[in-house]
């Protein structure tokens, strides 16, 4: 039997990349590492030109256990530029830190690596590998600065509670075979809209086991509690490439499995993550409130971000669908610039990261000033930046779907997170004494990262039309 492996092609580019790095690092002395980083922006980019070509593509392998659809291809476009602009604020963060970079950009390709088969798998046994192969990965960065204790710990903890997480998902999986005999979603999707067909007790354990994995996976509350540390204890990158590329995975596979799959059994899962969505987004807002650092901050941001993404989740059908990829790519450029500013401020040893650490940053670096303030505006919500347009159609979606408490909910919290945003940009333009920050020929790389990151925030909140249409039309072509 001939198989078809067109739909490989971007994943396997990054798989083939992150070998190649792996390679290179055993042969290159310690002042040529540098360029590693160049091969996987190289790899990333080439991977880049592949999804180009293949738009549009509607093809399968594996007999339909690996999708190549407009959905598949977004989110692989979604996590390549999530990698590349990772490894592009990376560079000057490694030297300064000790970390080695060869197994630190492999890791961060075979991440990637996960998350397309996380946005490509048809088959529950195919997604649990993906998801296995990304987490595995970012497990090990987050310890990857052995010198620091918090490292150590954040990469303990995070294993832990993910191994914990797993176990809940694969028994979840295990209950739905049992139950239908299949692990194939189409097939799985075909069974449930067959009339009289009364499936027992234990498929719905397992569809609300495999809820709990996923909710592990973006940090919906109640199972949050591992995030701030982790972020804190991990590499600043990493936390930036886990606060979007993770989460992006996961919602990647709660849209294919949930939203498009399991769509009739809607009623059965909406309640519980309509109670999910608003503790989420409440409890994530109400702690970063009393948070002294800035990185825990943007850590509990992440968890109410998740809850104002699983509104898109409750709202289900097209509009829900196209508010939580549009969402996700508004989220991307202003969480990763954000991370980046953070960057910016370390130095040496020093992690310069409290609230006061901004204190005159707006005067002593311009550019660095007016890019955070666009970020933090942007996470907050005002217009015309891309985190209002992303959340007007998030709420339009529940609005549209009768769930309009719940939008006016997201809407307040929305409103609650002015707070502690505000606060970076108050620090910034009327305290004085803070960290200096690196200059441009200090970092330059890094710098360009959080220009992107600008670049992308701006024009996604001004010209949203084809991001929308693009995040519609991929939705649309799940099947």
């Amino acid at each position: 039997m001939e198989i078809n492996l067109t739909p490989l092609l971007p994943a396997a580019e990054v798989l083939l990349t992150a070998l190649t790095v792996l390679l290179l690092d055993l042969f290159l002395r310690e002042e040529e590492k540098g360029l590693l980083a160049w091969i996987s922006v190289l790899g990333l980019a080439i991977a880049a030109g592949i999804i180009v070509i293949l738009w549009g593509s509607q093809e399968s392998a594996f007999q339909d256990s690996y999708l190549l659809d407009g959905f598949s291809l977004f989110f692989s476009q979604f996590f390549v530029g999530v990698a590349l602009i990772t490894v592009l604020s990376s560079t000057h963060y490694l030297k300064e830190t000790g970390i080695r970079q060869g197994e630190y950009y492999a890791l961060i390709l075979f991440s990637t690596f996960g998350m397309i088969l996380m946005a490509s798998a048809n088959d529950l046994i195919l997604f649990f590998l993906g998801l296995e192969t990304m987490s595995i990965a970012v497990y090990v960065l987050t310890g990857m600065w052995r010198e620091r204790s918090e490292a150590s710990e954040a990469a303990l903890k995070y294993f832990i509670i993910g191994a914990f997480a797993t176990g809940f998902l694969l028994y979840g999986i295990a209950l739905i075979f049992g139950a239908t005999g299949s692990t194939n979603l189409s097939r799985i999707a075909a069974s449930l809209t067959q009339p009289g067909n009364p499936w027992p007790h234990f498929f719905y354990a397992g569809i609300f086991l495999l809820l709990i994995g996923l909710a592990f996976k973006v940090a919906a509350v109640p199972f949050h509690f591992w995030v701030p540390d982790v972020y804190d204890g991990a590499p600043t990158p990493v936390s930036g490439f886990m606060a979007v590329g993770v989460k992006a995975a996961a919602f990647a596979g709660w849209a294919r499995i949930f939203l498009s799959q399991f769509a009739p059994l809607q009623s059965e899962w909406t309640y519980p993550l309509w109670v999910l969505a608003i503790l989420t987004m409440t409890v994530g807002n109400l702690l970063a409130i009393t948070q002294s650092s800035v990185k825990r901050m943007l850590a509990y941001s992440s968890i109410a971000h998740a809850g104002y993404l699983l509104i898109a989740v409750v709202a289900g059908k097209e509009d829900g669908g196209q508010a939580l990829l549009y969402y996700l790519l508004t989220y991307a450029p202003m969480t990763l610039g954000a991370f980046g500013v953070v960057m910016v401020l370390k130095k040496g040893e020093k992690n310069y990261e409290a609230y006061s650490d901004y204190a005159g940053l707006g005067f002593k670096r311009p550019f660095l000033g007016i890019a955070m303030s666009l970020f933090m505006l942007s996470l907050a919500g005002f217009p015309p930046l891309a985190g209002f347009t992303g959340k007007f159609y998030l709420f339009r979606s529940a609005v549209v779907a009768g769930y309009t408490s719940l939008a006016v909910i997201g809407a307040l919290n929305s409103l609650l997170s002015v707070i502690y945003y505000l606060r970076v940009i108050v620090m910034m333009y009327m305290e004085e004494g803070g960290a200096e920050g690196k200059s441009f020929a200090t970092a330059p790389l890094l710098y360009a990262a959080i220009a992107i990151g600008v670049i992308g925030t701006i024009y996604l909140g001004l010209l949203p039309a084809g991001a929308l249409e693009a995040s519609r039309l991929a939705f649309l072509s799940l099947r």
